[in-house]
């Protein structure tokens, strides 16, 4: 079964920096993107960061030249390193995985549980 299991939520101060990872358990056939969303309260959720299978990464204009996202094919994991947080960062993340396993051999969205990211100014 698959599972996501995210770390790194914390509490800290406006200019800090936090360092969010995601890792999955269970066996995939192919994982075709791995992607970080928030959702702030009131808003809707939002993809915040995105790795594809060959490494192409996209973000969100708000967080470009602060957060890098990156992923470890091996361990199954990907990570969010965000600097220069801000109290609009504050939200809580939620992992995600495009992924193929045996039971469902599709192109798939899996989800973590979200970690909380609170920043203050």
């Amino acid at each position: 079964q698959v599972q996501l299991v995210e770390s790194g939520g914390d509490l800290v101060r406006a200019g800090g920096s936090l360092r969010l990872t995601c890792a999955a358990s269970g066996t995939f056939l192919a994982i075709y993107a791995m992607a970080w969303y928030r959702q702030a309260p009131g808003n809707e959720r939002e993809v915040v960061a995105r790795i594809t299978s060959d490494g192409t990464t996209d973000y969100v204009d708000s967080v470009k030249g602060r957060f890098t996202i990156f992923r470890d094919n091996a361990k199954k994991t990907v990570t969010l390193q965000m600097n220069s947080l801000q109290p609009e960062d504050t939200a809580v993340y939620y992992c995600n995985f495009k992924a193929a396993e045996v039971r469902r051999p599709w192109a798939y969205d899996y989800w973590g549980q979200g970690t909380q990211v609170t920043v203050s100014s």
